[in-house]
């Protein structure tokens, strides 16, 4: 859903739900392993995505079960805050 001028509360979002996080950075071994440490033992999914044309970046989509807002922003907080991550979305 997408916010604009028009809208005038948050989307709902029922938890626990399926969230899905795309990583992209510089080396790839790095960000898988930066995946790892934010979900630790949570049960996730996590796919090799795209590479630039010039083979400078890499992105990995990761995805996981969230139970609450807070849980789904310490993770995404987690990956913007790593230093091998140059964008997530």
């Amino acid at each position: 859903m997408i916010l604009d001028d028009k809208t005038p509360d948050r989307p709902q979002i029922d938890y626990p739900t399926n969230w899905g996080f795309k990583l992209i950075g510089r080396d790839k071994d790095s960000l898988l392993k930066c995946i790892k440490e934010a979900m630790g033992e949570k049960e996730h999914k996590c796919d090799l995505g795209n590479r630039s044309k010039t083979g400078k970046f890499h992105s990995y989509n990761a995805s996981c079960s969230v139970n609450s807002e807070e849980e789904r922003n310490r993770i995404f907080k987690y990956f913007e805050d790593h230093d091998d991550v140059d964008m997530v979305i």
